[in-house]
């Protein structure tokens, strides 16, 4: 899932950031293999980093819950969590903040997948592996990227739409394009429908996982386009209520099976989305597990602390690891759909928590 706003006062301190790890950027192995040979005197002992990218959302905040859950499962000593409060040059000093409190490992969530290499490029210096989770970057060096595939997931929201709308406007409520989260479900979605529902005409709303951006988006929208039958919003967390509340103002909030019901598929699995499918608000929304995040963040970071390097290939949990274009290794784990018939699956985990 996805981070929440980006300052535009950030945007010229990361410039900076970047840049003045540029040089020492040029120097990170382009692949992103999952050997941590600077690392592996730590034996995958030691403190370790968690550094998230917002607690504005219901899917952060679970994630931040599972975190020290999961540390205590697979045997890793945290520190207490750090939020970079949707702020991407915020969580370069973070990372800077961790790496000078002596961490032998990090697992960062990026809020921005471009910006976040000048944090990599700090680790790297001191020989610290590091997990991203959700996000991948687009360079930089890590151990491990968990992550859903992203791109399933458009393609899901698509399916499920094109599958019950014959014809007519649907929305996508996009996340920041600056995350490569964004753009992947963005370009999923909107090529998924151009070719295989042609008869769907896509509007977008590019609100950079920001819920007022969205809603105000959503209203202007909707105003000149009163006709819209299909939403899918990229983010349950950031978006769900806000879509709501601005539907139930115009009179456009009705119940699935009744005249005139905008079917809407979303993205997270949390339980305010399961309680709307279960309510008819919405259709369906895609589960991205946040406690496998948590779980595996820190299985894949004790992992290279020790020195030890996975492959391509399916695991004993139920995922596939990938190689990335840019030679990052990421662990794809699963992300089922989620509609009225399994919202009440108790192994999903939006069921498990209050």
């Amino acid at each position: 899932m996805p981070a929440s706003t980006v300052r535009k006062r950030s945007r010229s301190r990361i410039i900076g950031a970047v840049a003045l790890a540029a040089g020492a950027s040029l120097m990170l192995a382009a692949c992103g293999s999952t050997k941590d040979t600077a690392s592996a005197g730590s034996g995958g002992t030691g403190k370790v980093g968690v550094i998230l990218p917002l607690l504005t959302s219901p899917f952060w905040q679970s994630y931040n819950d599972y975190v020290p859950k999961m540390a205590k499962s697979e045997g890793v000593e945290v520190l207490k969590t750090v939020n970079s409060n949707s702020d991407p040059s915020q969580q370069i000093t973070d990372i800077d903040n961790e790496l000078t409190q002596g961490v032998k490992g990090l697992v960062v969530a990026p809020l921005d997948s471009a910006a976040i290499q000048a944090g990599l490029a700090q680790a790297e210096r001191k020989g610290v592996p590091v997990v991203a989770v959700d996000v991948a970057p687009d360079k930089g060096k890590v151990a491990m990227v968990v992550r859903a595939d992203n791109v399933a997931y458009g393609t899901k929201a698509c399916d499920y739409l094109g599958q019950h709308i014959t014809s007519g406007k649907v929305v996508q409520v996009m996340g920041d394009l600056a995350s490569v989260n964004g753009r992947d479900r963005s370009e999923a979605f909107r090529s998924c429908v151009k070719k295989k529902y042609p008869k769907l005409k896509v509007l977008e709303i590019p609100a950079k996982w920001e819920s007022d951006t969205a809603a105000a988006k959503l209203d202007t929208l909707l105003n000149a386009n009163p006709d819209i039958k299909g939403i899918y919003l990229q983010a349950g967390g950031v978006y769900l209520a806000p879509t709501l509340q601005t539907l139930k103002s115009k009179g456009m909030l009705r119940t699935a099976g009744q005249p005139g019901h905008i079917s809407i598929v979303s993205n997270d699995g949390i339980p305010q989305e399961f309680d709307a499918i279960r309510k008819g608000q919405i259709d369906a929304t895609v589960s991205q597990p946040a406690d496998a995040y948590a779980r595996y963040g820190l299985y894949y970071i004790k992992a290279a602390m020790a020195g030890k390097t996975f492959k391509p290939g399916p695991t004993d949990h139920g995922s596939v690891i990938v190689e990335l274009p840019n030679g990052v290794l990421e662990d794809q784990l699963p992300a089922p759909l989620v509609t009225k018939a399994n919202v009440d699956d108790p192994k999903l985990w939006g069921n498990t928590v209050t």
